[in-house]
Protein backbone atom coordinates (compact mmCIF):
# COMPACT_ATOMS: atom_id res chain seq x y z
CA UNK A 1 0.00 0.00 0.00
CA UNK A 2 1.17 3.47 -0.76
CA UNK A 3 0.82 5.71 2.59
CA UNK A 4 1.09 9.38 2.26
CA UNK A 5 2.04 11.14 5.74
CA UNK A 6 1.53 14.91 6.07
CA UNK A 7 3.75 15.97 8.33
CA UNK A 8 7.91 15.31 9.17
CA UNK A 9 8.36 15.25 12.73
CA UNK A 10 8.99 12.22 15.16
CA UNK A 11 5.43 10.67 15.10
CA UNK A 12 5.75 10.84 10.77
CA UNK A 13 9.22 9.44 10.94
CA UNK A 14 8.32 6.34 13.47
CA UNK A 15 5.35 5.47 11.64
CA UNK A 16 6.90 5.83 8.58
CA UNK A 17 10.07 3.92 9.56
CA UNK A 18 7.52 0.89 10.66
CA UNK A 19 5.07 1.05 7.64
CA UNK A 20 8.21 0.45 5.59
CA UNK A 21 9.80 -2.26 7.82
CA UNK A 22 6.14 -3.75 6.80
CA UNK A 23 6.65 -3.29 2.89
CA UNK A 24 4.16 -0.63 2.23
CA UNK A 25 5.41 2.54 0.58
CA UNK A 26 5.72 5.67 2.24
CA UNK A 27 5.85 9.04 1.15
CA UNK A 28 6.24 11.92 4.10
CA UNK A 29 4.98 15.21 3.52
CA UNK A 30 7.02 18.44 4.75
CA UNK A 31 6.51 22.03 3.94
CA UNK A 32 10.01 22.23 2.57
CA UNK A 33 11.49 19.02 1.19
CA UNK A 34 14.85 21.20 0.43
CA UNK A 35 15.26 22.01 4.13
CA UNK A 36 16.33 18.40 4.32
CA UNK A 37 19.05 18.79 6.71
CA UNK A 38 16.84 20.75 9.53
CA UNK A 39 16.28 18.63 12.97
CA UNK A 40 12.53 18.02 13.55
CA UNK A 41 12.76 18.41 17.52
CA UNK A 42 12.96 14.91 18.96
CA UNK A 43 13.30 13.61 15.78
CA UNK A 44 16.23 13.23 13.35
CA UNK A 45 16.28 15.54 9.94
CA UNK A 46 14.58 13.91 7.34
CA UNK A 47 18.33 13.32 5.35
CA UNK A 48 18.99 11.10 8.13
CA UNK A 49 15.94 9.79 8.08
CA UNK A 50 15.96 8.70 4.38
CA UNK A 51 19.23 6.84 5.11
CA UNK A 52 18.05 4.97 8.42
CA UNK A 53 15.26 3.84 5.35
CA UNK A 54 18.14 3.17 2.94
CA UNK A 55 16.22 5.90 0.72
CA UNK A 56 13.04 3.45 0.60
CA UNK A 57 11.05 6.26 2.39
CA UNK A 58 10.50 9.71 0.20
CA UNK A 59 10.23 13.09 1.09
CA UNK A 60 8.22 15.22 -0.71
CA UNK A 61 5.75 17.97 -0.36
CA UNK A 62 2.81 18.15 1.74
CA UNK A 63 0.41 17.82 -1.69
CA UNK A 64 3.03 15.58 -3.12
CA UNK A 65 2.48 13.09 -0.47
CA UNK A 66 -1.56 13.67 -0.71
CA UNK A 67 -1.10 12.79 -4.29
CA UNK A 68 1.02 9.96 -3.38
CA UNK A 69 -0.70 8.06 -0.87
CA UNK A 70 -3.39 5.53 -1.21
CA UNK A 71 -4.30 6.33 2.39
CA UNK A 72 -3.24 9.71 4.12
CA UNK A 73 -1.86 10.22 7.47
CA UNK A 74 -2.53 13.69 9.15
CA UNK A 75 0.92 13.99 12.05
CA UNK A 76 1.16 17.74 11.77
CA UNK A 77 0.49 19.89 14.56
CA UNK A 78 -3.05 19.55 15.48
CA UNK A 79 -3.30 23.71 15.53
CA UNK A 80 -2.06 23.41 12.27
CA UNK A 81 -3.87 20.37 10.75
CA UNK A 82 -6.59 22.24 8.62
CA UNK A 83 -4.34 24.73 7.37
CA UNK A 84 -1.02 21.86 6.16
CA UNK A 85 -4.16 19.80 4.47
CA UNK A 86 -5.10 23.07 2.29
CA UNK A 87 -1.60 23.14 1.43
CA UNK A 88 -1.77 19.55 0.65
CA UNK A 89 -4.52 19.74 -1.47
CA UNK A 90 -6.73 17.14 0.33
CA UNK A 91 -9.57 18.45 -1.49
CA UNK A 92 -8.79 17.44 -4.86
CA UNK A 93 -7.35 14.04 -3.99
CA UNK A 94 -11.08 12.08 -3.83
CA UNK A 95 -12.28 9.74 -1.02
CA UNK A 96 -9.32 9.08 0.35
CA UNK A 97 -8.92 7.61 3.89
CA UNK A 98 -7.37 9.86 6.38
CA UNK A 99 -6.08 8.82 9.83
CA UNK A 100 -6.30 11.73 11.97
CA UNK A 101 -3.92 10.88 15.15
CA UNK A 102 -3.25 14.83 15.68
CA UNK A 103 -3.98 16.55 18.95
CA UNK A 104 -4.28 20.77 19.58
CA UNK A 105 -1.94 21.44 22.17
CA UNK A 106 -0.97 25.07 23.65
CA UNK A 107 2.60 25.09 24.33
CA UNK A 108 2.53 28.82 25.14
CA UNK A 109 2.84 28.08 28.51
CA UNK A 110 5.49 25.74 28.56
CA UNK A 111 5.08 21.95 29.82
CA UNK A 112 3.08 20.27 30.34
CA UNK A 113 1.49 21.60 26.98
CA UNK A 114 -3.05 22.48 27.06
CA UNK A 115 -4.91 19.85 25.40
CA UNK A 116 -7.51 22.01 23.73
CA UNK A 117 -10.04 19.65 22.48
CA UNK A 118 -13.59 19.83 24.09
CA UNK A 119 -17.08 18.67 23.43
CA UNK A 120 -17.73 22.14 21.43
CA UNK A 121 -13.75 21.45 19.55
CA UNK A 122 -12.84 18.32 18.07
CA UNK A 123 -10.00 18.41 15.80
CA UNK A 124 -10.99 15.51 13.84
CA UNK A 125 -14.88 16.56 12.51
CA UNK A 126 -13.43 20.09 11.50
CA UNK A 127 -11.10 17.92 9.42
CA UNK A 128 -13.87 16.34 7.76
CA UNK A 129 -16.10 19.27 7.96
CA UNK A 130 -13.05 21.25 5.95
CA UNK A 131 -12.28 18.22 3.56
CA UNK A 132 -15.89 16.16 3.31
CA UNK A 133 -14.49 14.66 0.25
CA UNK A 134 -12.13 12.85 2.36
CA UNK A 135 -13.05 9.54 4.91
CA UNK A 136 -11.82 10.71 8.15
CA UNK A 137 -10.56 8.04 10.98
CA UNK A 138 -9.36 9.33 13.99
CA UNK A 139 -6.91 6.77 16.01
CA UNK A 140 -3.16 6.21 17.65
CA UNK A 141 -3.76 9.93 18.95
CA UNK A 142 -3.89 8.85 22.92
CA UNK A 143 -0.10 7.16 22.64
CA UNK A 144 3.57 7.85 22.02
CA UNK A 145 4.75 6.97 18.60
CA UNK A 146 6.84 4.36 20.23
CA UNK A 147 3.73 2.46 21.49
CA UNK A 148 2.16 3.13 18.32
CA UNK A 149 4.72 0.98 16.13
CA UNK A 150 5.18 -1.70 19.24
CA UNK A 151 2.06 -1.98 21.31
CA UNK A 152 3.64 -5.54 22.46
CA UNK A 153 6.76 -3.42 23.68
CA UNK A 154 3.84 -2.60 26.67
CA UNK A 155 2.13 -4.77 28.85
CA UNK A 156 2.45 -7.64 26.23
CA UNK A 157 0.44 -5.78 23.94
CA UNK A 158 -2.90 -5.89 26.29
CA UNK A 159 -3.78 -2.63 25.81
CA UNK A 160 -6.60 -0.59 24.01
CA UNK A 161 -6.34 1.82 20.64
CA UNK A 162 -9.40 4.08 20.06
CA UNK A 163 -11.11 4.33 16.30
CA UNK A 164 -13.80 6.84 15.55
CA UNK A 165 -15.00 7.27 12.17
CA UNK A 166 -18.18 7.79 9.83
CA UNK A 167 -17.20 5.28 6.92
CA UNK A 168 -17.29 1.85 8.16
CA UNK A 169 -15.13 0.73 4.94
CA UNK A 170 -12.66 3.54 5.97
CA UNK A 171 -12.50 2.03 9.42
CA UNK A 172 -11.98 -1.59 8.19
CA UNK A 173 -8.83 -0.54 6.18
CA UNK A 174 -8.21 1.62 9.44
CA UNK A 175 -8.52 -1.54 11.90
CA UNK A 176 -6.20 -3.67 9.76
CA UNK A 177 -2.83 -1.02 9.19
CA UNK A 178 -3.51 -1.31 12.81
CA UNK A 179 -3.28 -5.05 13.38
CA UNK A 180 0.00 -4.55 10.78
CA UNK A 181 1.56 -2.81 13.87
CA UNK A 182 0.74 -5.36 16.27
CA UNK A 183 -2.64 -3.66 17.59
CA UNK A 184 -4.75 -6.53 18.48
CA UNK A 185 -7.28 -4.50 21.45
CA UNK A 186 -9.10 -1.93 18.76
CA UNK A 187 -12.26 -0.71 19.97
CA UNK A 188 -14.53 0.96 17.75
CA UNK A 189 -16.36 4.12 19.32
CA UNK A 190 -18.57 4.35 16.96
CA UNK A 191 -19.07 7.81 13.77
CA UNK A 192 -16.92 10.61 14.02
CA UNK A 193 -18.37 12.64 16.68
CA UNK A 194 -16.89 9.85 19.48
CA UNK A 195 -13.53 11.34 18.44
CA UNK A 196 -14.58 14.00 21.11
CA UNK A 197 -13.71 11.70 23.70
CA UNK A 198 -10.15 10.58 22.97
CA UNK A 199 -9.06 13.88 22.17
CA UNK A 200 -10.19 15.19 25.65
CA UNK A 201 -8.06 12.26 26.80
CA UNK A 202 -4.89 14.10 26.00
CA UNK A 203 -5.00 16.56 29.04
CA UNK A 204 -5.27 12.94 31.23
CA UNK A 205 -2.73 11.57 29.30
CA UNK A 206 0.12 14.36 29.62
CA UNK A 207 -0.22 14.06 33.25
CA UNK A 208 0.12 10.55 32.56
CA UNK A 209 2.99 11.05 31.54
CA UNK A 210 4.15 13.46 34.32
CA UNK A 211 3.12 11.14 37.07
CA UNK A 212 4.79 8.18 35.74
CA UNK A 213 7.72 10.46 34.35
CA UNK A 214 7.48 8.14 30.92
CA UNK A 215 5.39 8.93 27.17
CA UNK A 216 5.11 5.54 26.97
CA UNK A 217 1.76 4.09 29.01
CA UNK A 218 -1.65 3.48 27.92
CA UNK A 219 -4.87 2.58 28.86
CA UNK A 220 -6.65 -1.16 29.16
CA UNK A 221 -10.39 -0.87 28.39
CA UNK A 222 -12.04 -3.95 30.38
CA UNK A 223 -15.60 -5.33 28.86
Amino acid sequence: MKIGIIGSGVVAQTLGTKWLALGHEVAIGTRDPEKIDEKKMMAASLRDWRAQTENRGKVVTFQQAAAFGDVLVNATGGTVSVDALKLAAADKVGGKVLLDIANELDHSRGMPPRALASDERCLAERIQAAFPNLKVVKTLNTISAVVMVNPKGLAGGDHTVFMSGNDAGAKSQVADLLRGLGWSDILDLGDLSTARGPEMYMALWLRLWGATRTPNVNIKVQR
